[in-house]
């Protein structure tokens, strides 16, 4: 009889596969407003559950945000948001309240959202053109993506950039960042397990031994692979 996938482990949870909640400070979120609003860095927070340091801001209605901080942030600053802000650096506007060519981060999916894009450290989008419907944001990645214009973002780049460039050294090291945030390490190919253990397993050598195409109604214990897959092979 086989074994459990990890696909399906990951899939029913359990406390080797959740992200401790302990470890974030608190959810990334802008203020409800409209209007414009005046705020105060109240601290900095190096919260282990995220990359970047993350910034407390205290608004004049006593509304409090929680957002990544940008590159120079201090606090006391003031960082304004909403309507008639400042496109300055750290300040909270409109995607179409902002020039082209402006640098931004944790940008809104849907308006009024708190922020869902580009947060972690060092990271930063742009916006490339802008229509009376959208506004197109590159993103760190180069792919473009076309936003609602009411939608909000920081201006500036996250802090804590570089944080890639110090050598792990050692595979415990990986082990222990990725199981900080709920991450599985190492990755065992599917062809490298036994038969018991994987579908694709069972064999002295890498290969499949069956079509990595899987339908949709696949049951778990088989649904691996390219599934419900359109098209296969190398694009031309």
């Amino acid at each position: 009889m086989g074994t459990r996938l990890i696909t399906q482990r990951r899939g029913k949870g359990g406390p080797k596969y959740k992200v401790p909640s302990y470890r974030f400070f608190g959810a990334i979120k802008y203020p409800q407003t409209r209007t414009k609003l005046i705020g105060e860095i109240i601290d900095l927070i190096n919260c282990r559950g995220h990359t970047a340091p993350l910034v407390l801001i205290r608004f004049e209605d006593n509304q409090f945000g929680l957002i990544p901080a940008s590159l120079g942030a201090r606090k006391g600053q003031k960082v304004e948001a909403g309507e008639g802000a400042t496109p300055d650096k750290g300040n909270i506007l409109k995607l179409k309240d902002m020039p082209t060519g402006t640098q931004i981060f944790n940008i809104e999916k849907e308006p009024f959202d708190g922020g869902k894009l580009v947060r972690s450290s060092g990271a930063a989008a742009s916006i490339v053109a802008k229509t009376k419907s959208t506004v197109t944001i590159k993103m760190p990645s180069k792919k473009t993506i076309n936003l609602n214009p009411e939608c909000r973002a920081t201006i500036g780049v996250i802090a804590g950039g570089g944080r890639p460039e110090k050598p792990l050294y050692k595979a415990g090291n990986n082990y222990k960042k990725r199981r900080a945030r709920g991450k599985v390490y190492p990755k065992v190919a599917g062809v490298a397990m036994n038969a018991c253990d994987h579908p694709f397993g069972g064999t002295h050598r890498r290969t499949k031994g069956r079509p990595s195409t899987t339908r949709r109604s696949t049951p778990p214990g088989r649904k691996v692979g390219l599934i419900a897959a359109k098209k296969t092979g190398r694009g031309k």
